[in-house]
């Protein structure tokens, strides 16, 4: 083969994989024993610490600055009135106010109503790391001695899906907003019973389609080897950014030929659709959150898969900064709205057929940390406090009973494990991926803690 065909050749090839790095061949081994509550599930992690007392509460400023102002800022996912006062966390007001315009809410009856919350689910485990918190909401698993840059001791819910129900890997997402740290390692574990053959598509929309996408993915573009060595070197260097997780280079993909082609024309056709504008972006994507939610919402028009899990950060500024906090939970919240309208109204096949799942991480600390954020408030860390073990969760969908509030602070219920059991339910492997024996103890599907 001449050279420059092999690298046009290898350019296509290893382009297609920054969307989706883990194309794997699937197969199902075992026959599925239950009945499926719905065809498609979506789980969000609302992730990067959500404290406990503004959202499920909706205390806003009353338990963290010493001011009696109450409200509700996450009104597509909760019933309540917004605060009336000292608003902070919308856009900025024509009279120049900063954050003093909330959003309009998207949906017409909050998930609340449409489904079931646990208002106090509890994490476990002592410690309230990033890496601990989402690897147990993806595997149902607490790995609390597990280092970060280190894959999942346990299988996680794409691996079980793949395994148990015959899945495609382009039927198991999981979207990230970002590539760094422990993010890109978390599509599949280490288990040597499952791991990468069973791994579901890692996507960092933010990076695919941002500014370095554009300039080394976009067109599939071949480059001469002799007379365009620097940018090759350097599109080499940003698909690295991806792929060098573990030491070991680009792995094999393994995918399928209508697979590849498949990725390749998504990266393409998405590419054509945001210059065109016609990417469906939430109503304000002035954060990371929103602009990965409106690339999911593409991954979903396009593939319609099985299970998608998607990844939301912005929260984690209340390490410095309250107010800003604030906002990236209003704007979580519109998010989430957006992407559950889309697919109510946009996929049809996906409508009336997909169960959402919201859940945090874990919660974040009771007392402040001493940092004065730009209106003289108080920001909060996440070190392990029981503030910080405290979350919530909801699911709306299929055969998910409405309007049902489940447990209360004397008598919580629910697990940050419980994510995983619980989409095998409503997927019909919940049987299959209890008896296997991995996940955290007092794990169960949250079906069965009704």
């Amino acid at each position: 083969m001449k050279r420059r065909t092999f690298l046009k050749k290898s350019a296509l090839t290893t382009a297609a994989g920054i969307a989706a790095p883990y194309i794997l061949p699937s197969g199902r081994l075992f026959a599925q024993t239950g009945s499926a509550m719905a065809d498609h599930v979506v789980l969000v992690l609302f992730a990067g610490g959500v404290r406990h007392q503004e959202s499920v509460l909706q205390r806003y400023l009353g338990d963290s600055q010493g001011l009696d102002i109450e409200g509700n800022i996450l009104y597509n996912l909760l019933e309540g009135a917004p605060p009336e006062l000292k608003i902070v966390y919308g856009t900025d007001t024509a009279d120049g106010q900063p954050g003093g315009q909330p959003i309009s809410p998207i949906l017409q009856t909050p998930l609340q109503t449409q489904g079931t919350l646990f208002p106090e689910v509890r994490f476990s485990s002592a410690g309230t790391g990033h890496f601990q918190g989402l690897s147990t909401g993806m595997s149902g698993f607490y790995g609390t001695t597990q280092g970060l840059r280190q894959r999942p001791a346990h299988p996680t819910i794409f691996e079980y899906v793949r395994r148990y129900m015959g899945a495609k890997a382009t039927d198991t997402w999981f979207i990230g907003n970002g590539i760094r740290n422990s993010v890109p390692l978390l599509n599949y574990s280490a288990h040597p019973d499952f791991g990468s053959r069973y791994g579901g598509n890692f996507f960092a929309p933010n990076v695919t389609f941002g500014p370095a996408g554009e300039d080394y993915l976009k067109g599939f573009r071949v480059y001469h080897p002799e007379e365009q060595l620097t940018p090759m070197q350097e599109m080499r260097t940003f698909l690295n950014q991806n792929f060098l997780r573990e030491g070991a280079g680009i792995p094999n993909l393994n995918n399928t030929e209508a697979e590849k082609e498949d990725i390749k024309a998504f990266i393409k056709a998405t590419f054509e659709r945001k210059e065109a504008g016609q990417i469906a972006f939430p109503a304000v994507s002035d954060n990371a959150d929103l602009n990965t939610v409106a690339y999911a919402a593409e991954v979903l028009r396009w593939f319609k898969p099985k299970v998608t899990v998607i990844n939301m950060n912005a929260v984690d500024s209340c390490h410095a900064s309250y107010t800003d906090y604030l906002a990236a939970l209003h704007r979580g919240d519109h998010a989430i709205g957006f992407l559950w309208n889309y697919i109510q109204n946009q996929i049809p096949e996906m409508s009336d057929k997909t169960a959402l799942l919201v859940m945090p991480e874990h919660g974040r600390n009771y007392e402040p940390n001493g940092i004065i954020d730009q209106n003289d408030w108080f920001a909060f860390d996440h070190d392990g406090d029981a503030n910080s073990r405290r979350m919530f969760a909801m699911m709306a969908g299929p055969g998910i009973d409405a309007n049902l509030s489940v447990g209360t602070d004397d008598a919580p219920v629910g697990d940050a494990a419980d994510m995983v059991p619980t989409i095998a339910e409503i997927l019909g492997i919940k049987n299959e991926v209890m008896s296997r024996g991995l996940l955290h103890g007092g794990a169960l599907s949250l079906f069965d803690r009704i």
